[in-house]
């Protein structure tokens, strides 16, 4: 079909006998903005791995910006890519200069060496750092960078090559608030520009979805409960099936919010002792 960013079609994954995802079917589409959502051991991350082509599936079909993965070079398709994940982030030397780290994307390299790069890419570099808040890390060591700061280089660095599909693998996962928000910020304005990528992040919390999102996967047990428009996934019944508890959901301000569902409790009688005279 055309328009197809990502397309799986009966993707299982079997890895040391355990089954990690299940006959997935899965169809993301230009200017789509995508979040997969679900408990610990859903299946995330390896959906995520799958669709930056860092993982091949034990069977099924998969097509990633026109190319079918087992047909095409990947490591030519991981240049259309760009990912944003705790394992890579693990591979930044902890030295290495902020600016540098960003712009050693564009040789798909960690730690600077003997690269040539063009001046017009050490100004990409700092421009996509000062528009996610980090113009005044550029020359800071990546080591004494705060997590959040982290999480918004490592932003950066995806966007390096002008990708044209953006993965981000838990981008607020230990964040404080303050950070957090900042960082949904940071994403909502990302997501709702339409010269940006087509973007899908992984997440636990339904706090962190963006405005700008637009459409979300539900998995449990490697198999998706539920997938489509954001307003039609993220509701009380979707979420309850996908974390296996009942769950109300609220949607204000362009922002969801879950917690637990529980049965009213009748007031309780003030004893005698407990009023206050």
């Amino acid at each position: 079909m055309a328009g197809e960013v990502v397309n799986l079609t009966g993707v299982t994954v079997v890895r040391d006998g355990a089954r990690l995802l299940s006959d997935v079917e899965w169809t993301v589409s230009e200017g789509e903005r995508w979040v997969i959502l679900g408990p610990n051991g859903a299946g995330k991350t390896t959906l995520l791995r799958i669709a930056s082509t860092y993982l091949f599936p034990t069977a099924g079909t998969v097509t990633v910006l026109g190319e079918r993965m087992g047909a095409t070079d990947v490591f030519e398709l991981r240049a259309r890519i760009g990912l944003a994940s705790s394992a890579l982030a693990d591979s930044v030397p902890a030295r290495e200069r902020v600016l540098d780290v960003v712009l050693t994307a564009a040789w798909a390299v960690f730690g600077r060496a003997r690269e040539a790069y063009a001046d017009d890419d050490t100004a990409r570099a700092t421009s996509l750092l000062a528009q996610l808040g980090c113009r005044e890390l550029l020359e800071r060591s990546y080591g004494t960078l705060s997590e959040g700061e982290r999480k918004r280089v490592q932003i950066a660095r995806a966007l390096m090559t002008d990708p044209e599909l953006l993965l981000l693998d838990e981008p607020a996962a230990g964040l404080d608030l303050g950070a957090r928000e900042a960082l949904v910020r940071r994403l909502s304005r990302l997501a709702l520009d339409p010269a940006s990528p087509v973007m899908v992040m992984v997440s636990h919390h339904v706090e962190e979805v963006p405005p700008g999102i637009t459409h979300a996967l539900l998995l449990r047990g490697g198999q998706v409960v539920a997938a489509g428009p954001v307003g039609d996934v993220l509701t009380g019944p979707g979420l309850s099936a996908c974390f296996g508890i009942p769950l109300e959901v609220n949607h204000a301000a362009e922002r969801f919010s879950a917690r637990m569902a529980v049965p009213s409790l009748p007031r309780a009688r003030a004893s005698a002792a407990g009023v206050a005279r």
